[in-house]
């Protein structure tokens, strides 16, 4: 896979030879190992960021309130009808 984008970072030499040090011990270069790290990290981040985590009560709040039907009130009705009109 050839890369489409470019990353520099600035490091102190002591914080790059430890990432050296760990990318030697991993057996893979410099880059795939900064690289591997990264995406873990940002997925581990986003991962906490954009989970909803329900009790069961919860849980079965948000269920019934699914198998409710919709019923806009007057300020969603109007709301809509203004975002109907910018066309």
């Amino acid at each position: 896979m050839t890369a489409a984008a470019r990353l520099d970072l600035r490091l102190n030499p002591t914080d790059k030879d430890r990432i050296a040090r760990a990318a030697v011990l991993r057996g893979v270069l410099l880059s795939a190992f900064v690289r591997d790290a990264a995406l873990r990290e940002a997925e581990s981040v986003m991962a906490a960021a954009l989970t909803v985590t329900l009790s069961p009560a919860e849980s079965r709040r948000f269920l019934a309130a699914l198998d409710k039907p919709f019923k806009p009130n007057n300020k969603l009705k109007k709301a809509m009808e203004r975002g109907l009109d910018w066309r």
